[in-house]
């Protein structure tokens, strides 16, 4: 009888990790085998090195760096101690020895400005031209507070005004030329203990002339913040000439300088920009 031929078992292939290595594993048994369940093998742990535990060695170098840090300290506030302090340089300064020699003379009135002003100021004042008149109801050379405070509308507001801004004294000039041009001039010198007044005095009056209407300004040359106004609407009262009024304001050091022009006729910018120009020239 002729024996079958079993056929050769294949063999089980190895097995890897996966659900993929035991489904192919499976596929490979007979039947019978591989309808028994077969036990999964749990795939081994990778060789993963284990977390050393810190020892003593780092705990104790941690705490001889601190304790080094403290004896250095320590041993820096006791040297420190032990040493005499340092002596600060004197706050006072050595004595400056005196120039040799004469000493300068003093300025005269022609090159040091305040020696003039501190003089008669009335030597400053323009002199009135040729064929005009003294005006009358100017006193003689100078004013005193109370009457320069009268020239104002409100003149005992002016009188507190004129003290809190040390008011020293004022020289004024005046004349009239025919039967209606006049004017005055007026040089206040304040003692400016506190505050530069002829300064203030000066805004001042231009504030005021600036405000009026139909006026028209021009700078006086070489003052600085000096202004002349013309006035080209007349002041107007019944039984009387329309009146025309021109003015100048500057101030050079503790003088202000004020004048004052009227006529019955418009002013010319001319005519008070001269009397302007050679009036502040005499400061």
């Amino acid at each position: 009888m002729e024996v079958p031929e079993v056929p050769e078992q294949p063999k089980e292939p190895e097995r890897s990790e996966g659900a993929a290595a035991e489904t192919l594993a499976a596929s490979a048994l007979p039947a019978a085998v591989a309808a028994e369940p077969v036990e999964p093998v749990a795939p081994a742990e990778p060789d993963v090195p284990r977390p050393r535990r810190r020892g003593r060695t780092a705990l104790l170098i941690a705490c001889a760096a601190v304790l080094g840090v403290v004896a250095g300290t320590c041993t820096g506030y006791l040297i420190q101690a032990d040493r005499e302090p340092t002596r600060l340089p004197s706050l006072s300064q050595p004595t400056l020895g005196r120039a040799k020699g004469e000493a300068p003379e003093p300025l005269s009135a022609v090159q040091d400005r305040q020696v003039k002003v501190d003089g008669d100021l009335r030597k400053l004042l323009l002199k009135k031209p040729g064929g005009a008149k003294d005006a009358e109801w100017l006193s003689g050379g100078w004013m005193d507070l109370a009457e320069y405070a009268g020239n104002y509308e409100k003149p005992g507001t002016m009188f507190g005004n004129l003290v809190r801004d040390e008011f020293r004294r004022a020289a004024v000039t005046g004349w009239t030329v025919g039967n209606h041009q006049t004017t005055e001039i007026y040089l206040v010198q304040y003692r400016q203990h506190q505050s530069l007044e002829a300064a203030d005095a000066s805004d001042n009056g231009q504030y005021w002339a600036a405000k009026k209407a139909g006026t028209d300004s021009w700078p006086i040359p070489g003052t600085g913040s000096g202004m002349v106004y013309v006035h080209h609407r007349p002041e107007t009262k019944v039984g009387y000439m329309p009146v025309y009024g021109a003015e100048a304001h500057a101030y050079r050091g503790d003088v202000a300088m004020e004048i004052w022009m009227y006529d019955t006729s418009p002013i010319p910018k001319a005519k008070i920009m001269d009397l302007a120009k050679r009036q502040m020239e005499r400061l």
